[in-house]
Formats: structure tokens, sequence, C-alpha cells
């Protein structure tokens, strides 16, 4: 999740970034009123292009990386995370390094080298060149690949992301 540019992807074949992008007015830097409407209205914007999937996938929080509005991105992640179980919608978990080695087969790619191999592999799904669209396309297709309907075939390298992932109880997910 991000203040600024959430990728969400749906094995339907779309991806989006929602976000709050006004550069003279980030969020962090708004007066704490408006910067809590500014995030609820992030939040919710999320949660409207989620719906009720089957599975949601989400990128675990990466606390040790750089960047301003820690604070505000787990409030964030919290409130995405919390809106997905208390919708009993099964919740995948995923760090950011199995990210990177489920799209590239190396747990330590660019985001360049990212958005690439999701253009290679799962074309299907545009992009634009985007990281944070990118990044949900592997999600997404992670969560296909562990309900055992993988978009493509991935090597057994890239697979390993998957097998060390935190996964909902799959009763839970076959039952929706």
């Amino acid at each position: 999740t991000s203040l600024t540019a959430t990728g969400i992807a749906s094995s339907n074949g779309w991806c989006r970034v929602i976000g709050h992008n006004n550069k003279k007015q980030p969020i962090t830097g708004l007066p704490h009123k408006r910067r809590l409407d500014a995030m609820r209205d992030v939040r919710n914007h999320i949660i409207e292009s989620t719906g009720r999937p089957a599975l949601a996938v989400l990128e675990l929080p990466a606390p040790s990386r750089a960047g301003g509005g820690a604070h505000e991105r787990a409030w964030l992640w919290w409130e995405i995370y919390s809106y997905l179980t208390d919708a009993e919608i099964p919740v995948g978990l995923i760090s950011t390094n199995q990210r990177m080695l489920y799209a590239t087969g190396k747990g330590n790619a660019a985001k360049s080298v990212v958005v690439d191999a999701v253009a290679r592999r799962w074309p299907d799904w545009v992009t634009g060149g985007n990281d944070n669209a990118a990044d949900a396309v592997v999600l997404m297709a992670a969560g296909m690949d562990w309900l055992g309907c993988p978009i493509v075939p991935v090597p057994k390298a890239h697979r390993a992301a998957v097998e060390k992932a935190q996964w909902p109880d799959r009763e839970a997910v076959t039952a929706r």
C-alpha cells in the first residue's frame, strides 16, 4: 500500500494505481485534520477498487525502507488489512523480497527489472511501465499460482517465493 501510488491488479486482466498525487501538497505536509481526510480518501478509493475478491494478496510493510510518511503508510496498510479481514476476504502476505523473487528469480531486483519481467511474463496486464502497477500484477499472479491456477508457468526459483509467503487457510478461500 502507498499513500501516493497503491497498485491494484485483478485476475480479470486489469490493473490500476490509486493515490494522493498532489506534489504541491503531499499528504505528509498537510495539517493533521486534512492529512487524515486525504488518507481516508485514499483508503476508500482502494477499498472501492478492490471489491470482494476470493483472495487478496498484500505486500508486507517494509519498515526498514527509506521514505517519508512511514507512520501514515503503516496506518493505511492496517486499514486495508482490517477491511479485508473484517469482510472475511482471505489475505495472503508476501514480503518485498518475495515479490521481487517471484517476478525475476532474484529477491533484490531493481524496480525496472520487475517492470520488464511483468511486461514479458504477464503482457495482458498493461502497466504503462508503472512499477506500482507491476508490483500489483506480481502479487496477483503469485496468489493465482498459490491457488493452483498460475497465469503462466514460472521457473522453480521464482515459485520459491510462493512457498515462503504467508497464506490463509486454503479452505477459507475455496469456500468463497
